[in-house]
């Protein structure tokens, strides 16, 4: 078992529902309309780096348009338990903040860990109509 593996393990208890990161990938974000960005390497880093501790997930509009390149990252079921809730980022062009997103995720993400102060700059809140179609 890899170094990684072994720490992977220890964030994430065997049969628990890990943190979920859904990356919108529809009518603005993911397109030439956010230009300057390998939407397609964004998405491939992420499902790599976070592989073994989180399901990552695109997804087609979630209706948050002018904060293009939207990515949510929804609690584990131990964060949920935590008081953990969903943390929608918005405007995530810089690689290092796709960086510090995955190292939060890593850490344990919603409820468990304490995200990075930068990621409060990306940190917005959607309509209440706009959260609950996530949650469907």
């Amino acid at each position: 078992m890899s170094k990684q593996s072994r720490r992977a393990a220890s964030t994430t208890k065997v049969g628990a529902a890990p943190c979920t990161v859904t990356v919108c990938r529809g009518c603005c974000c993911g397109t030439p309309k956010v230009p300057g960005l390998d939407h397609a390497a964004q998405l491939a880093d992420m499902r790599a780096s976070l592989a073994q501790v989180a399901t990552v997930r695109p997804v087609g509009c979630l209706d948050a348009c002018e904060q293009a390149n939207v990515i949510v990252v929804q609690p584990s079921a131990e964060g949920r338990k935590a008081g953990g809730r969903p943390v929608w980022l918005g405007l995530v062009n810089d690689p290092d903040a796709a960086a510090d997103i995955t190292a939060w995720v890593k850490a344990g993400g919603p409820g468990l860990a304490e995200p990075s102060d930068i990621l409060d700059l990306y940190t917005f809140n959607p309509s209440r109509r706009i959260r609950q179609s996530l949650d469907d």
